[in-house]
């Protein structure tokens, strides 16, 4: 049974499910911020993943990367997976603009996390849906 790692929870607010990643949204509105954490039982590096799942995280890595770049008009998307601190696989996906507070180097462990408010949440939710819905199961509904 597939337990997502306490971090990943407590940063990370659920967005959707593809086939096989949970796509979550990192609480932090400096940078959009998107995580998949496929839904596999004490996998730490992709490598670990059989052919099959390695194949659709790929893919679903590369739609989500598509979609934000194009969405958020992006300068370079960082897309990494680290594990550091975190060992459960997860693939950040990470907007990057040449005028962030960060840029050129990396965002991690730089800045303090500023939360989303209610309304920016709602908003970049939404945005991410209206884009993603097709291929996402939403939070509260059932697979068909």
């Amino acid at each position: 049974m597939f337990e997502l790692n306490a971090v990943l929870e407590r940063d990370s607010i659920l967005v959707g499910n593809f086939p096989l990643s949970q796509l979550r949204l990192i609480n932090d509105c400096q940078f959009v911020w998107f995580i998949l954490v496929p839904q596999r039982d004490e996998i730490t590096e992709i490598y670990q993943l059989c052919e099959e799942d390695r194949q659709q995280l790929m893919a679903e890595s590369c739609l989500l990367a598509e979609t934000l770049h194009d969405a958020f008009s992006a300068d370079k998307l960082n897309v990494a997976a680290l594990g550091n601190q975190v060992p459960q696989l997860h693939l950040h996906h990470v907007v990057r603009y040449t005028t962030d507070a960060c840029w050129p180097g990396p965002i991690w462990g730089r800045l303090p996390a500023i939360y989303y408010t209610e309304a920016e949440l709602a908003n970049i939710l939404q945005k991410v849906h209206s884009l993603l819905g097709d291929d996402l199961i939403l939070p509260g509904t059932k697979q068909s």
